[in-house]
């Protein structure tokens, strides 16, 4: 009978360290010793269990639980789905399309962050080769295809193809455009979630300028918007901010992380500003991000 050696190992592992227990100490020296020779035995058990399959296996344990938040439609409940819900956004896939093979782990994360933020959408996929005519009747003519419906009537899908893509776009069309931070608590956990954005500082959140600042809002739909009165708050999310009345400005991952707004608060120009910042100078072409920028 052949004999697991990563489980012959642990054995003796576990032997020694009752050997230490059971061994009595005779002097600081001899303890400090056998404290050493414990903790390596500790180490050497530890990188044994991350060498174990379950600890290999934890992050696809997370993809799969968050491709079970995302509801499989079929011939017998899409139509139910669909018009019994007031958002549903449809993702149509077929087994053999490469390209949804590589948006499914994107739109899994998207439900993740989605359902987290307390989003009323539902998140959902079918196999249009394996259900065509449902597939047809829910106008998806190719793979992959992004639908949004809003009580039973789709509309296409226009943003970006990252996880972070999705939430800001489908945040925007079925809840709030803007995310406002009142706390550096607050402001730190927008930072976690989010990497591209503009900033607005408004210390009444009201006025003329605020107004067509929610305007650019809700006429874009690839960049989340954030909102704040605080200062300290708004030199968190913008560390450059060097002024203490209105202001606007764009961050980003690149280089050029930081670019202040100094145009007028009209909404075409703040959309156009935004436009032409918000890609880095030199772009590398991705699938996520071939839409946006063509």
């Amino acid at each position: 009978m052949s004999m697991n050696p990563k489980l012959s190992v642990s054995t003796f592992i576990l032997l020694l360290l009752l050997t230490f227990l059971l061994i009595p100490s005779h002097s600081s020296s001899s303890d400090k010793e056998s404290d050493d020779d414990l903790e390596q035995l500790l180490a050497v058990d530890e990188q044994l269990q991350e060498d174990r399959p379950e600890h290999q296996q934890s992050e696809a344990e997370t993809v799969s639980k968050a491709q079970r938040i995302v509801m499989e439609l079929s011939g017998d409940n899409a139509k139910r789905v669909v018009d019994g819900n007031e958002f549903v956004l449809v993702l149509g896939y077929a087994p053999w399309c490469a390209r949804s093979a590589d948006l499914m782990p994107r739109f899994s994360e998207a439900a993740t962050g989605l359902k987290e933020i307390g989003s009323p959408v539902l998140m959902a996929k079918i196999d249009g080769d394996r259900y065509g005519k449902v597939a047809s009747e829910l106008e998806i003519k190719g793979f992959p295809t992004l639908l949004l419906f809003v009580n039973g009537t789709s509309q296409p899908y226009t943003g970006g193809f990252s996880a972070e893509d999705i939430v800001i776009w489908v945040q925007k069309k079925t809840g709030s455009s803007i995310i406002t931070v009142n706390t550096l608590d607050e402001a730190e956990r927008f930072l976690n979630k989010y990497h591209t954005f503009a900033l607005g500082l408004f210390h009444k959140l009201e006025g003329s300028e605020y107004n067509e600042f929610v305007k650019a809002a809700k006429s874009d739909n690839e960049i989340q918007f954030v909102e704040t009165s605080d200062n300290d708050v708004a030199k968190l999310l913008f560390p450059h901010l060097k002024t203490n009345t209105v202001f606007i400005g764009l961050v980003k991952t690149e280089a050029e992380r930081y670019t202040v707004y100094d145009g007028p608060y009209k909404m075409e120009k703040l959309l156009e500003f935004l436009g032409n910042n918000k890609f880095p100078l030199i772009t590398r072409l991705t699938e996520s991000n071939t839409n946006p920028i063509l």
